[in-house]
């Protein structure tokens, strides 16, 4: 199995880490938590025009016809620089459920997000989307209307709102409940949970070498210390084996392979983040300090679209069956 990446892949990736680096994405993530989305729903469509909305969807129906790696290649820089918005509901899941003219829309970037219980009991940024959803026993509804802001529920990472949804139409033409579209679709959302995880995780060690590079503690750089070097070290560690899971699965499109990158993933960006809450000390804990941003990002993306305990359970049940 080939993991290594294409040059075309490479460079979308890096086209899109310079388009958010431009556009100081941790100050567009700040507003989106202060309730003024302008700033991030206009990044959203300048990523759409990049075709990350359009990654998976196939060429007829407006897409760009792409594979799980393009996906987990652009998920990752959406990790690294912090995205808002419900992108792993729109890039990721509905594209895969969706037909017709609202699966048109989704493509062409409009602002989409969706619940599916219980795993995804609350729809992300259901706000400020233009199409929302709710799985139900019939399938999967529409839901009309914005829902009331006094139903908010707050998450960890400050830039994620959760709202209940109730559907109340059926579209026709998508996923019922035991379709293995909808299977698909979980699995590659669970994917590019586990891709958003290794950038934040990516994110988060950049961070912490250059601050213990400059950080002086009894004349010396703490980054001197072999204690830090060591710590660092098994944060590198984490990422470069949970890295060949999130791109092998994108390969192989198995719901035991998506399982195990999301663990796996989970695992090292979490490992990541209390590694920078530590060599960042009393700084870390403070709103004003970037690295917080991340943090609290990699606590609400460890258990959004299945938990550890849901996807070691579902590796077990695969091997046991096997």
């Amino acid at each position: 199995m080939d993991f290594r990446l294409t040059p075309e892949q490479t460079g979308f990736g890096q086209s899109l880490g310079e388009l958010m680096a431009k556009a100081e994405s941790a100050s567009v993530a700040r507003a989106w938590a202060a309730g003024d989305s302008e700033p991030g729903l206009a990044l959203w469509r300048r990523l759409a025009e990049q075709g990350v909305n359009a990654l998976v969807v196939p060429e007829e129906d407006g897409g760009l016809g792409g594979t799980a790696v393009d996906l987990v290649v652009a998920f990752e820089v959406l990790g690294h620089h912090l995205a808002v918005g419900p992108w792993i509901e729109s890039a990721a899941y509905l594209t895969q459920v969706l037909s017709g003219p609202d699966l048109v829309a989704v493509a062409e970037g409009a602002v989409a997000t969706v619940a599916l219980p219980p795993l995804v009991p609350l729809a992300l940024d259901a706000d400020v989307a233009s199409l929302a959803f709710a799985h139900t026993e019939r399938g999967l509804e529409a839901v009309a209307g914005a829902p009331p802001s006094t139903t908010v529920v707050r998450s960890v990472d400050v830039t994620r709102r959760l709202f209940p949804v109730v559907g109340e139409r059926a579209p026709a033409n998508v996923s019922r409940p035991g379709d293995p579209r909808a299977d698909a679709a979980f699995d590659l959302a669970a994917l590019a949970c586990a891709a958003e995880l290794l950038g934040c995780g990516e994110r988060l060690l950049v961070d912490s070498v250059d601050y213990v590079k400059q950080r002086k503690q009894y004349g010396r750089t703490i980054g001197s210390y072999q204690a830090i070097k060591h710590t660092l070290a098994d944060v590198r560690i984490a990422l470069d084996f949970a890295r060949p899971l999130v791109h092998g699965a994108a390969l192989t499109a198995t719901s035991r392979d998506a399982s195990a990158a999301k663990v796996a993933a989970g695992d090292a960006a979490y490992l990541a983040s209390r590694v920078a809450l530590q060599v960042h000390g009393a700084i870390g804990y403070t709103a004003e300090f970037d690295v917080g941003l991340w943090i609290n990002r990699v606590r609400a993306l460890v258990g959004a679209w299945g938990g550890a305990s849901y996807h070691r359970a579902r590796i077990a049940e695969s091997l046991v069956g096997s």
